[in-house]
């Protein structure tokens, strides 16, 4: 599949090395206030070459709209948006074209589809993400009207972890530093961990955490698709990431229910609960407390060090990668993991109006 969504829709089109990454966005609302500069501000956000720990692949990611907006405002009808490939340099994948690389898609897709674009990885490649964070930054700019708010940063990155709490962060500071950590201290320990991993021609992984502020209650759906099923099909389609869990995730398979359970009780004349162990979401359905959730992402599967693989003709021999690439991708992903969320959260919301 390359469309995501149910009312709120992303079809998505490109490779790594293409001539463009664009889709089309259906189902947006008319008159939502189309903020172009918060679009491309979120896509600088994602784009390469922003920092020394990002690869050095230098591209504009510069977003053109198609159709769908007239004076500033959405029309209802299909937003189509192009991002030129500038900087791709296919040569720096010659010599692995009829090889497969540890840990990519090269065999993968070699198997379904009968050839592969072995240029950057070709339709499995992150770049490819660009149509997710443009469709997420529209889906944001929905989200705004009702004051919903989606906040990642990185909270692990190797075996650097920030232990905090997020309501004991300031979430306003993850742009603070380049590796997107809203604690400085913690920050400038992660961006060690990866200038030393990079010195070492290797790679690491780390996880996003996702907080999301003032959602509605009662959107998602009470057996399949539930809220937190969407979002972990959400996460777990973007490239890299291994793990999801929210709420108290794997942890509470280690407390009693008399821990775990969230109290209810009145604030005023709302039911709220007492702990979130639930993540904002019961019975697949937003409960109106903080939605939060943690991603892993494995390390970047091209390293700089000789590793064995087989080529097409089953034969066994020696990868030596060459090229540009993040040595951590984590930091980079944060603003994909808030845009396939504000997606879903959109679409969900959307979804319920027609309820009403």
């Amino acid at each position: 599949m390359n469309t995501f969504g149910n009312l709120f829709r992303l079809s998505s089109f490109g490779e790594s090395h293409g001539k463009a990454i664009g889709g089309v966005i259906d189902g947006c609302p008319s008159n939502i206030d189309f903020d172009i500069d918060f679009i491309q501000n979120e896509l600088n956000r994602r784009k390469p070459g922003q920092s020394k720990i990002s690869t050095k692949r230098s591209e504009a990611d510069k977003v053109e709209i198609l159709s769908g907006v007239f004076n500033g405002k959405t029309l209802g009808t299909p937003i189509a948006f192009l991002v030129w490939n500038n900087d791709a340099k296919s040569s720096d994948y010659e010599q692995v074209r009829n090889l497969y690389r540890p840990s990519h898609a090269d065999y993968t897709y070699q198997q379904k589809y009968g050839i592969k674009d072995y240029r950057g990885g070709g339709r499995s490649s992150a770049r490819a993400t660009i149509s997710t964070v443009v469709a997420g930054a529209v889906a944001k700019l929905i989200l705004n009207k009702i004051g919903v708010q989606i906040f990642a940063y990185v909270s692990q990155i190797g075996n650097v972890k920030l232990n905090k709490n997020y309501k004991e962060l300031d979430l306003t500071k993850i742009e603070d530093n380049i590796v997107r950590c809203p604690d400085n201290v913690i920050a400038e320990k992660m961006i060690s961990v990866i200038d030393e991993t990079k010195k070492s021609g290797d790679s690491i992984g780390g996880i996003i955490t996702c907080v999301v502020k003032n959602v509605p209650t009662g959107i998602g759906e009470p057996v399949f698709n539930k809220l937190h099923a969407e979002l972990g099909k959400a996460v777990l389609s973007i490239n890299a990431v291994k793990g999801f869990e929210y709420g108290s995730g794997f942890k509470s398979s280690e407390m009693n229910g008399s821990e775990h359970n969230d109290i209810f009780y009145f604030d005023g004349n709302k039911v709220r609960t007492q702990t979130n162990n639930s993540g904002g979401i019961q019975g697949g359905i937003s409960n109106g407390e903080d939605i939060y959730f943690r991603a892993a992402f494995k390390p970047t599967p091209t390293i700089l060090i000789k590793q064995d693989t087989v080529d097409i003709n089953n034969n066994e021999t020696v990868i030596e990668n060459k090229g540009r690439h993040d040595t951590c991708i984590v930091p980079r992903a944060v603003p994909i993991i808030e845009a396939m969320t504000a997606m879903v959260i959109a679409d969900y919301y959307l979804i319920n109006k027609c309820y009403l």
